[in-house]
Order: structure tokens, then sequence, then C-alpha cells
């Protein structure tokens, strides 16, 4: 009960903030499982996680041409909490940007609805060597969180609420900053409200792009400069700055998507560290190794929304000291386009489900 009290306070707050374009709020409470994707995570697992996102949602009509190509998306905000019912692992804030992109028809009553969202988290009960030695998944009070949520949603249902239920997938760690970082992954089952800040939506008309579906453009090159700090995953072997040089070909096959081919070259401390460190243990099974950079071939996919485009990637180390995690990887970026060529980019990178970097960066398509 408090918490539904708390949600309903929370939700009046922010009516007070309601705005003149088409919008929306939802105030969702979650209920879930933590995926145990490595044996420390069993450690976690004392409890149900609980918690609830509260969200603002701005309508698209086509007011640019791009939203119609992916059927008028929502943009918003969310705020999320969540408890983990664990002593180890704490409580955990974010705030989020997201897009809701519909599945449907948009003038249906009964939407299929999936959002993604990208922002920042606090966590409260990060690792320390004395009182929590046990929080391999959060070395740090400041991380990065993602979630995905599928969703069935009913707007208006009586005057301005609706109801909206679904299921719910949520990321959280600091993408390796600082050991230790296995992160936690959450799987939750959600259910709530929406209030329609503006119940007359539906006799605005949605206008159709005045740009064609056919898109054709020749290859492009690409290059990338990224960097960060990272640390390996030795507990206290200290933070390093790494550099990654990337370039790449790419090829649209229709206005919203391109599929790319490219190398990336890695310089990173890190490995080095880890190689010495290893190197004193009895036992060790790494080769000799003299240079430490590595080269990772990769196939790709770039989504273009607007300004904005995802970027996701499969990437093979044709080129390594030695095995650190994987032989393969995995990269998820967020690019924001400055101009038709220059473009400023965030992006992770992971072994499966171990992060190695969050890369900050420019780059060129040319």
């Amino acid at each position: 009960m408090k918490k539904i009290l708390t949600l309903l306070f929370l939700l009046s707050c922010i009516l007070n903030f309601g705005q003149t374009k088409s919008s929306y709020l939802q105030a969702d409470y979650l209920y879930g499982n933590i995926i145990a994707h490595n044996p420390d995570a069993t450690a976690f697992l004392q409890g149900h996680p609980t918690g609830f996102i509260l969200s603002y949602n701005q309508r698209s009509f086509g007011e640019e041409n791009w939203q119609e190509h992916f059927n008028y998306p929502d943009f918003g905000y969310s705020l999320g909490f969540y408890d983990y019912h664990s002593k180890i692992l704490g409580k955990l804030c974010a705030i989020y940007g997201h897009y809701n992109f519909y599945l449907s028809n948009r003038l249906h009553k009964n939407q299929l609805i999936i959002r993604a969202g990208i922002g920042l988290a606090y966590n409260t009960h990060p690792y320390n060597k004395v009182t929590n030695n046990k929080n391999t998944a959060f070395g740090t009070y400041l991380n990065s969180s993602t979630y995905f949520k599928l969703y069935y949603q009913h707007e208006n249902l009586i005057k301005n609420v609706g109801i909206d239920s679904g299921l719910t997938f949520i990321h959280a760690s600091n993408s390796n900053v600082k050991s230790p970082n296995s992160g936690v992954n959450l799987w939750a089952f959600t259910v709530g409200l929406n209030y329609n800040l503006s119940p007359n939506f539906k006799n605005n008309s949605f206008i159709s792009s005045s740009e064609s579906k056919k898109f054709t453009e020749p290859i492009k090159l690409n290059i990338a400069l990224r960097g960060g700090i990272n640390e390996s995953e030795i507990i206290g072997s200290g933070q390093r700055p790494f550099f990654v040089a990337s370039v790449y070909v790419d090829k649209r096959i229709n206005r919203i998507s391109a599929i790319q081919l490219g190398l990336d070259l890695y310089l990173s401390p890190i490995i080095k560290d880890f190689y010495n460190i290893n190197k004193t243990i009895p036992f060790t099974h790494l080769k000799e190794a003299h240079e430490f950079s590595r080269i990772g071939l990769f196939i790709g996919h770039e989504l273009f929304i607007n300004k904005l485009s995802i970027e996701t990637e499969l990437a093979y180390y044709i080129k390594t000291p030695y095995v650190y995690q994987a032989v393969y990887y995995e990269t998820l970026g967020l690019k924001r386009y400055v101009n038709k060529k220059w473009f400023a980019s965030i992006r992770l990178k992971a072994h499966a489900a171990n992060a190695e970097t969050v890369e900050f960066g420019i780059g060129i398509r040319m």
C-alpha cells in the first residue's frame, strides 16, 4: 500500500508539469528475478526485485519525415527505482531517455509497444573491500543502465486513465570503468496506469512523409576515433586510458538501415597489466607475449533514427596477444550526427555478458 501511495503522490506531482504538446504519463510497478549470468550472481539471489518506473511520453505525428518510417514513435524520459532485496546489491535509481516504437496501427485502442531506454544509474551499495566485498556486480556508485520493455497498452479506459502491462529487461553496470563489474541483469513483469495529458489527440492527423521509402546511396567510408578509461577484471589492478581506431565501410540497404564491415584497433594497457599480474601466478596458461594491441574484424548494422543512429556489431579478434575473456566481442553504440558527415558516439563493448569498455569518440562518414 505504501508503494502505491508513493506512486500516486509522485504521479500527482508530475501532473503539474503537463505539456501543451500531445503527451501522456505512465506509472508502472515491477516484480521480477535477477538473471544468474555468472557464478558470482548466485550470492545476490536473496529475494525477488521490486520497483517502479515513472515515465513522460511525447507523441509524434509526422512533423518530421523520419517519424512515419518508424510508425510515429513516442520520445520520453523515465525514472526507475529498483530494490534488489539483497543486502549485497542494495538499491538502484536510474534516469533514462527512451523511445516507444508501436508494433500495431497507431489509431487502434489496443497497442503493442516496444520501448528502448538508455541512461545513468546510482547504486546505493557498491563494492567495498572491507564492508561489501561480495558485491562483484557494481564497483562504483555511478553506473550506466539500459532497459527494454515489451508491453500492451490501452489508453483512456476510464476518461484520461488507461492501463498497461508487459515484460521488462533491465541491465546496469559501470561498463568496466572500475572493477568489479559483472553487472546485474533483471527481468520483470510490469503492470501500471497511464494518464493522458492530451485526451483528444486522436483527432490529430498523422502526416505522411514526403520522402520516398526507396533510398539508394553509394558505399561510404567511415573513420572513428574513440577512447576512455577502464580496469582489468583483477580488482585493484588500476584504471588506465585506452584508445580505439575504427575503419569501416557501410552500404545503405534502405532509408533506415545500413550494413557495415570493418576493423577495430584496440590499444588497451589493461591487457598488459592483466598479463603481467597473471605471469606472477604459478602454472598460468598465458602464452608468451611482447606486443599487446588487438585487431577485431566486425560486421555490423546501423539503424538511422533522424540525427541519431544505433549501431550493433559482432566481431572476432584476428590479432590478439592472448585470449582475454573471449575471442569474440559485440558492441552496442549510439551516434549523433552533427551534419551529414561528422558524428559523435558512445559505444559499449562486451564479451558476451562481460563489459570491457565504454567508449566516447568522434568520426566521419564520407
